[in-house]
């Protein structure tokens, strides 16, 4: 009898989440393509919703956003991974779970981003 190991793909990762810093980085606005995918990752109001969620609390793990927006586990977790891909969210394994936060510096390129429009 074989076993196969499946291995998850994790993002680099970035800042540990931490108590949000209120005041925005200072950054460059995006190239076109990255702001793109930023614009193209807030394209669901689920998205926006978890980005709102994360915001106003410190962190959250995927079964906290689950429940404060009514979803579906396996659904919340693709919202979590497109927003993490596009770098508005950031994400810390702890064991079984994996605890998110803002990405501040990349909501700030957004920010720049749409402002240089």
């Amino acid at each position: 009898m074989t076993t196969t190991t499946r291995r998850r793909k994790v993002a680099a990762p970035a800042a540990a989440c931490v108590a949000p810093d209120r005041s925005t980085p200072v950054v460059d606005a995006p190239d076109d393509d990255t702001l793109a995918l930023m614009a193209k990752a807030l394209a669901h109001p689920a998205r926006v919703r978890i980005i709102r969620v994360l915001d106003e609390r410190t962190t959250c793990v995927t079964g906290d956003v689950v429940l404060e927006l009514g979803l579906a586990q396996s659904t919340v977790s693709e919202h979590l991974r497109i927003l993490r891909e596009a770098g508005l969210i950031q994400g810390e394994i702890e064991g079984p779970r994996t605890r998110y936060c803002v990405n501040a510096t990349g909501l700030a390129a957004l920010k720049a981003g749409v402002a240089a429009l």
